[in-house]
């Protein structure tokens, strides 16, 4: 499947200093669906929603540039508080003005609060105050409250800051669950009383577990608050596909139309066309790097392994209709890389093979959002969603019946 334009509109919003989040919606999707097509403006340009962010934790996107990462069609990228929390990384952040300068990013940054992965440490102590932990990298003791984390995006300087929140293991107790869901909120009020820049917006985190009653109670506490924007937190943490469109498509409908909303940490193909059908925006995700740098890329067809046997001869792209650097050679008039090679490299653990399958997966992804805007756009959207699960999970269904796991 081809890469599919944005529509031309005839409102492009512009961001001004003290102006807010711009969100328009643009269109709500037809037939028995909640998606919706929208845009946002920050200080550092214009984001199609229905998005996919690539993750650059550390200030990178790993194994390729900031420019390979714009050629995608990718608007905005996140990065990690947890990880650039270090003294000396904020301080280098800071000499540089800030994250888009470090980075060489010219486009939208949203940091997370590192909530998720303080909270996925072990031997951490969490207080009213906020949570004591030791840094993975070095053991170094630190303590992180929302004040701080306020202060560390501040100093950062991206787009859109999130809240510090509490996510709470799937497998939690409702007590525990409902205990958290409170000093959540009232760890959001105290982010939103610290005084960010004026391109910064802060967004609140809707927590609450698996349990429906819990997520409807936090998203009603953020709401009251007015802020530019809410996401979803606390689902792909294994609790299973099914379980994480539940709660999805429970909550989403709980925040408020006019304002952007974010699915955090989704995830793969068929969760971003699920959350997108339950009425969500912007979404990120490590998936498709990690599987990348591990050998899977994605295609319309579903996923393909490139360490498989049956490639050692093969002279095809990775897709012949992708027109991803990888799959089409660019400029070079020679064609695209060979599954053959791509193999070849993996093999023999030569980086450029990370890097020509990172370039794939990450243009399939912001691919797979521009066929999901277009359908919306042109009131397709449920019958291109039923095409598109029929498509890429046929080659998971094998002629015995019998389920595969999409890996070859």
């Amino acid at each position: 499947m081809p890469p599919m334009p944005d529509l031309p509109t005839n409102e492009i919003p512009t961001w001004t200093p003290g102006g807010g989040l711009k969100f328009r919606l643009l269109k709500q999707a037809a037939g028995a669906t909640s998606a919706r097509r929208g845009r946002f403006v920050t200080a550092h340009g214009v984001v199609e929603t229905p998005a996919f962010m690539p993750v650059g934790t550390q200030a990178s996107v790993k194994c390729v540039t900031p420019e390979q990462v714009a050629a995608t069609g990718a608007q905005v990228v996140l990065a990690n508080t947890y990880h650039l929390s270090l003294a000396d990384r904020t301080q280098l952040v800071e000499r540089h003005g800030g994250l888009h300068k470090l980075m060489h990013w010219k486009q939208t940054i949203l940091t997370d609060s590192g909530g998720f992965q303080v909270f996925s440490l072990p031997d951490r102590q969490i207080t009213e105050e906020g949570v004591q932990f030791r840094f993975d990298v070095d053991g170094t003791p630190a303590t992180l409250t929302p004040e701080s984390s306020m202060d560390i995006q501040r100093r950062l300087g991206a787009d859109i800051v999130m809240a510090f929140d509490e996510c709470v293991d799937h497998r939690a107790g409702r007590d525990y669950v409902a205990a958290s869901v409170e000093r959540t909120f009232r760890w959001l009020k105290r982010c939103t009383a610290v005084k960010l820049a004026d391109h910064q917006h802060l967004f609140g985190i809707v927590q609450g577990g698996m349990e429906l009653d819990l997520r409807a109670h936090a998203a009603s506490q953020l709401v009251s608050l007015d802020l530019p924007g809410y996401a979803i937190g606390g689902v792909s943490v294994g609790e299973g596909h099914e379980s994480m469109v539940r709660v999805v498509k429970h909550t989403a409908p709980l925040l408020p139309a006019d304002k952007v909303r974010y699915l955090m940490g989704v995830g793969l193909p068929e969760d971003l066309v699920a959350s997108v059908d339950c009425g969500m925006d912007i979404h990120d995700c490590v998936i498709p790097t990690r599987y990348a740098r591990e050998g899977t890329v994605f295609t319309w067809d579903g996923k393909m392994r490139i360490q498989d046997k049956k490639f050692r001869k093969d002279r095809y792209a990775i897709d012949t209709a992708c027109t991803c650097y990888t799959c089409s050679g660019g400029t070079s008039g020679m064609g695209g890389y060979s599954r053959a090679y791509l193999r070849h490299l993996s093999f023999a653990s030569e980086p450029l093979g990370d890097t020509l399958l990172t370039i794939h997966n990450l243009h399939f992804y912001q691919d797979l959002m521009r066929a999901i805007r277009l359908a919306i756009d042109e009131d397709r959207f449920p019958a291109w969603r039923d095409a598109f699960r029929e498509r890429y999970f046929a080659r998971r269904t094998r002629n015995d019946g019998k389920r595969d796991d999409g890996d070859d």
